[in-house]
């Protein structure tokens, strides 16, 4: 059941909203408005009066619900209408009309518009549109006069609402600490209807900005990729000249005199604001470590990636929560960059994952730079990925990570973000799936000849009888056999690799053993130190060119929606 509280202002704000209720809907959406509860049991009923014109009986109404605004003059405050619509779940059971009149008497009773036995309370009625829902409207001053004690009033509706799904079945929805990002607006929903698209202005402005600020590594960047992602920037300046806040509109959004439509950071997302930007953009203190070597981020990316669950299952809370503040953003960078095949999938999981990196918990953002700054660098830089392994392997730990994510939710209680977590992770298997799939049947391609392939089975029969049937059956066993012959091509013992291989985890609750051990093979050959004659024999490959059969990183990509006009750099 989810309630929510909109306030209305100005000399018509009640009968505005009174002809609303009771009017046809912006899309002729009210089939049979009706009361179904009010402050005194027999309010004027526009919806059951037939012999009368519903519209003088709808002026009535809001005369009546007026009254005590209107007597206080000049004195009444700003806001006078308290609107709030609430609606069930699709497929929860149809509620009568004195349920939901017993339900709209809870939400009043909780905001402290009308506390129960109250009888100088203020004025409201709840409307009926349809099956699953009802409208409560009410005026902001009470019958003595008074402003109503309405403190904190969306939160203690929030909690009614979870009392409320409990007694009568509904579907449950998980309590909020307050960090989620502000739903769109009706009216921002059906201007996307009427423009023909599924995605509201504000939907589309909080992916942005998110994607720049994760690829941004000065406030400079940031505003030059919003420019090229049609995002307009306003700043807001306080006396002494310096930026305090900062404003967004998505280029050609306009309202009804042609004015570009700005939304404030804190809106969009809270930590879209400026001081959460500039703090995600600060740069390391000095000394800061570097936990791979410079120059190859998709091992770095894949390095520290690996190490997040560790942080999540062993750290304090704040570094956890650093960690998946920068693992959330690797993931609106990953979707960026994806090849066709899993841009969907993985934009997908980093919209839901997005909901999952803010809590309450103060992030440690420094302990995750190297992870941050890793994938910023395959972002910018493009480097070349073999088969497309280094991708796959990085979306296979990730995949890890947001599992272990969502177990850290789960055992601190937040319920909002482990429900993101578990949104997410369909989207991530099938995203590293894909990704698996490509780059294991590139391999399989390059199968070594027969008798290489024995000496390899032969090999782990002899290391691990316990799993030898598993390996050697698996889809993935002629990757394997690839990855160490070519391993063993440049230099390296494909046996010292194998063993290290097998003995960094057990194989016994994996499902494709051989396609982890291609990965670790893959992730131990590029970290290891290679013999004289693997570095000469990588000399060589670097004069004669690219490898056949490489996959190439797709071509610079516009933060926001995939292949666009590149971004020009300094």
């Amino acid at each position: 059941m989810i309630p929510k509280i909109i306030l209305g202002k100005g000399p018509r704000a009640t009968q505005r909203t009174i002809g609303y209720l009771f009017g046809p809907g912006r899309a002729n959406e009210h089939v049979d408005p009706h009361v179904v509860a009010s402050w005194n049991g027999f309010a004027p009923d526009p919806g059951r009066t037939p012999h009368r014109d519903p519209r003088n009986v709808a002026d009535q109404l809001a005369a009546q619900l007026d009254q005590p605004v209107r007597m206080l003059g000049d004195a009444a405050p700003a806001h006078t209408v308290w609107h709030c619509p609430v609606r069930a779940a699709p497929e929860d059971p149809v509620l009568t009309d004195e349920q939901w009149g017993e339900i709209a008497r809870r939400i009043v009773a909780a905001a402290g518009i009308a506390p129960q036995g109250d009888e100088e309370a203020c004025r409201w009625v709840a409307v009926r549109h349809a099956e699953d829902h009802v409208h409560i409207a009410a005026t902001l001053v009470r019958q003595d006069g008074r402003r109503p004690a309405r403190d904190h009033d969306k939160r203690a509706v929030q909690r009614e609402a979870r009392k409320i799904e409990a007694d009568y079945g509904l579907r449950r929805l998980n309590p909020g600490d307050g960090t989620a990002a502000k739903r769109h607006t009706s009216k921002e929903h059906f201007k996307a209807r009427r423009r023909g698209t599924a995605t509201t202005t504000r939907q589309v402005l909080r992916l942005r900005v998110r994607r720049a600020v994760a690829a941004a590594s000065d406030e400079a960047e940031l505003f030059s990729l919003l420019e090229a992602t049609e995002v307009i920037v306003r700043l807001k300046h306080g006396p002494s000249g310096d930026a305090l806040g900062c404003n967004f509109a998505l280029r050609g959004d306009t309202n009804g005199a042609g004015d570009p439509v700005f939304y404030s950071g804190s809106t969009l997302a809270p930590d879209l604001c400026l001081p959460k930007i500039r703090q995600s953009l600060e740069t390391p203190t000095a000394g800061a470590p570097v936990a791979t070597r410079a120059g190859d981020p998709w091992h770095q990316a894949i390095a520290a990636v690996e190490r997040v669950p560790h942080h999540l299952a062993h750290g304090d809370e704040h570094l956890a929560q650093g960690q998946l503040v920068a693992l959330g953003a690797s993931l609106d960078l990953l979707a960026a960059v994806a090849p066709a095949d899993t841009r969907a999938d993985l934009t997908h999981a980093a919209t839901a994952f997005e909901r999952a990196t803010r809590s309450r918990t103060t992030a440690d953002l420094h302990s995750a730079r190297v992870l941050r700054r890793s994938v910023q660098a395959i972002w910018r830089e493009r480097p070349p990925d073999r088969d497309g392994a280094a991708f796959a392997i990085l979306l296979d730990a990730t995949l890890t990570a947001v599992a272990f994510a969502l177990h850290w939710h789960r055992t601190h209680q937040h319920a909002q973000q482990e429900a993101a977590t578990k949104q997410a992770l369909p989207h991530m298997q099938s995203a590293s799936t894909r990704a698996a799939d490509t780059a294991l049947n590139h391999l399989a391609g390059r199968t070594p000849p027969p008798q290489t392939r024995r000496r390899f089975a032969q090999h782990v029969a002899h290391a691990v009888p316990e799993h030898a049937d598993r390996i050697l059956h698996d889809p993935a066993w002629d990757a394997l056999a690839t990855a160490l012959a070519e391993a063993e091509a440049t230099g390296h013992s494909a046996t010292a690799l194998l063993d290290q291989a097998l003995g960094q985890r057990s194989l016994a609750n994996t499902r494709n053993p051989a396609r982890v051990l291609t990965w670790r093979v893959h992730r131990l050959g590029a970290r290891t130190a290679p013999s004289p004659r693997a570095q000469a024999a990588m000399a060589r490959s670097t004069v004669r060119g690219p490898v056949p059969g490489a996959q190439p990183i797709p071509a610079a990509t516009n933060p926001l929606s995939g292949p666009t006009t590149p971004v020009r750099r300094r």
